[in-house]
């Protein structure tokens, strides 16, 4: 895949398995590309796919205070509408990035969206909440299709030129879809409640979906290639034998655990007194969130100044000053440490997620697959965790449990530091 510097999840795209010592399959002989006036299609479908997937993905975030009174729930049990849904993406993601290649990406995207959108348009009649977390759990498996077949789809029918920025636009359309849900839900939640909200991003969600298949173009260079499991699991089984890339999935899932903690909880506590807000208000929290394109933008400039590690501190170091500004009985202290926890993440996450494709020659899919993974786990459990570090001990126990992730990077960091000094000087 390639390397690209957003602050987006990593996207794998789908690949022929490849050892890292053989190489990837060779592409297609002649170059059937699209011309500009498709690539423009091919741009415009994509962000639509972008936006729904991500608007769907994380549709129930904001509502999770509406969701905890509604089936008298504690924080930790309603925050598993959301784990559940990225735990099914990240054990799908690999195996249904074998099926793209089998039987193609635009097949496998278009099965995706519908499965995808249509649990979404059944989420509002869940009776409680189990049918509610199982319903989510088939939304994340399904959802998993489209980041294994998008970057594959791209990379095949456009010329190298277009390659960059339409995967822009497709991480676009995660950051805004993501953005956009959150806040969607927020302000509809407050007049007709979580299952009117629910309906709302699932019909916004199928309106992507519609332009989305209307606009994508016929694939001209996909080619169908046989299942081989063994291949695959040669390659993964040789790239978790790499410590570094170990490494980097490590810090991806840390960090976005920190992450996942924090806007899991943040309702709860912005709900609460002293500060009381609506739950429109708490949703609209989330334009924060456009904070990480900046800082995911620049985060390449901060690897060039400081190096990956140095970057990782800085990120690591932003993200520590933000949670406890958070702990601030003051709105606008709260609201300052959120913006610092979320470029933190972001250019850390950025850095980490970069670093994964410079890393590795062959086997890119599978190795940005396998970060993907480690990046959901980590929201899974930073979701669910820092769920249940609030229940126990309030916005401090959130904060306390996120720091010791933190922590944790930062060894896995100054261990990188030191064995390269220790390199360097034998």
């Amino acid at each position: 895949m390639p390397s690209v510097d957003t602050g987006a999840p990593v996207i794998p795209g789908a690949s022929q398995p490849s050892s890292p010592t053989t190489g990837p399959a060779a592409g297609p002989a002649t170059d059937r590309r699209a011309d500009a006036p498709s690539t423009r299609r091919v741009n415009l479908a994509l962000f639509a796919l972008g936006l729904a997937t991500f608007a769907l993905l994380f549709s129930t975030q904001a509502l999770l205070p509406a969701l905890s009174a509604d089936f008298a729930v504690s924080p930790d049990a309603a925050s598993w509408t959301i784990s559940a849904a990225t735990i099914a993406l990240a054990v799908c993601v690999l195996p249904l990035s074998m099926l793209s290649e089998r039987f193609g990406r635009q097949r496998l995207m278009t099965v995706s969206v519908a499965v995808a959108v249509g649990i979404a348009l059944v989420l509002p009649l869940a009776p409680d909440l189990g049918w509610l977390v199982a319903l989510r759990t088939v939304q994340g498996a399904a959802i998993a299709g489209i980041p294994a077949s998008a970057m594959a789809y791209l990379s095949e029918e456009l010329r190298p030129g277009a390659l960059v920025g339409a995967i822009g636009l497709f991480v676009a359309g995660n950051s805004v879809g993501g953005m956009a849900g959150r806040i969607v839900t927020g302000w509809v939640a407050e007049g007709f409640g979580w299952r009117g909200a629910l309906l709302v991003v699932g019909v916004m969600a199928l309106v992507c979906a519609v332009v989305f298949r209307a606009l994508l173009p016929r694939a001209r260079n996909f080619t169908p290639s046989p299942l081989e499991p063994r291949a695959l699991a040669r390659t993964v089984r040789d790239l978790l034998g790499n410590a570094l890339l170990v490494r980097l999935y490590a810090i991806g899932l840390l960090f976005m655990a920190v992450f996942g903690a924090v806007y899991t909880v943040i309702g709860y506590r912005l709900v609460a007194e002293p500060f009381g807000l609506s739950q429109g208000l708490v949703g609209s929290v989330f334009v924060i969130y456009l904070v990480g394109t900046g800082s995911s933008a620049a985060s390449g400039g901060l690897v060039k100044r400081l190096g990956r590690r140095g970057a990782l501190y800085l990120a690591i170091g932003t993200t520590a000053v933000g949670l406890l500004l958070t702990l601030s009985g003051n709105l606008v202290a709260v609201l300052a440490g959120l913006v610092l926890v979320t470029a933190g993440f972001f250019a850390g996450h950025t850095t980490a997620s970069s670093s994964v494709s410079r890393t590795v020659t062959s086997g890119r899919a599978q190795a940005s697959a396998l970060y993907q993974m480690a990046y959901y786990v980590g929201s899974s459990l930073g979701g669910t965790l820092g769920a249940l570090a609030f229940h126990g001990g309030g916005w401090a126990g959130t904060v306390a449990l996120a720091l010791t992730a933190l922590v944790g990077a930062a060894g896995i960091t100054l261990y990188a530091t030191r064995r390269a000094v220790r390199l360097a000087t034998a």
